[in-house]
């Protein structure tokens, strides 16, 4: 058997290529899934229409959006990752809403106010849910009523801005990425046939 020469170490090997950066959460989360969509024919008024429900139902004034945003997808038919991908992304705003809807639902109803933090009421209301549903419907019952109404009361007006904004904006991206698609396959057609047409890939009789 022949003896392998030994490799060059002045003679660079092949490199491969770096792996595609992972992008930020927003891109990941949000930017990824909706473009996804609406290059399998999802049209731009169906995503904003997910987009405007669940960032609504994302700040409700409770625990466990993730189960309304489940129920709302299937109902109207919405997507469902990216109404999850919306809810978890409005996560931040929920909790800080959460006191913000119990103390205007209360001043609404005229109800005494009871100071909550975001993190003190969602933990201390989840777990008396778990573990004593009776007394957190004696203590928390009106309150969470209260703001339900107050939510209730913003939610339409939410949905609306939202959507047309998601909507326009997704039209937009939608135009810009049919363009470029369009003038790719112009430049290539155009090639083609500047290629067809070149004397000096034909013979000289």
């Amino acid at each position: 058997m022949a003896d392998i020469p030994p490799l060059d170490p002045n003679v660079a090997g092949p490199v491969d290529n770096p792996p595609a950066p992972a992008g930020t959460f927003w891109q990941r989360r949000v930017v990824g899934p909706v473009v996804a969509q609406l290059k399998q024919g999802i049209t731009p008024e169906k995503i904003a229409l997910t987009i405007a429900v669940g960032s609504a139902l994302a700040n409700f004034p409770f625990v466990g959006t993730m189960w309304l945003c489940l129920l709302a997808g299937i109902l109207l038919k919405l997507n469902q990752p990216i109404i999850q991908a919306v809810n978890v992304l409005f996560t931040p705003l929920h909790l800080f809403l959460i006191p913000n809807y119990f103390y205007w639902g209360n001043k609404l109803f005229g109800a005494p106010q009871v100071r909550l933090g975001m993190r003190n009421s969602v933990e201390l209301m989840w777990n008396m849910l778990l573990h004593d549903p009776g007394l957190f419907a004696h203590r928390f019952g009106l309150m969470v009523f209260h703001a339900t109404v107050v939510w209730a009361a913003i939610a339409p007006l939410w949905i609306t801005i939202i959507y047309y904004s998601a909507r326009t904006t997704l039209r937009e991206i939608v135009r810009v990425r049919t363009e470029a698609a369009a003038k790719a396959v112009i430049a290539a057609a155009a090639a083609v046939a500047v290629k067809n047409t070149d004397p000096s890939d034909h013979p000289v009789p």
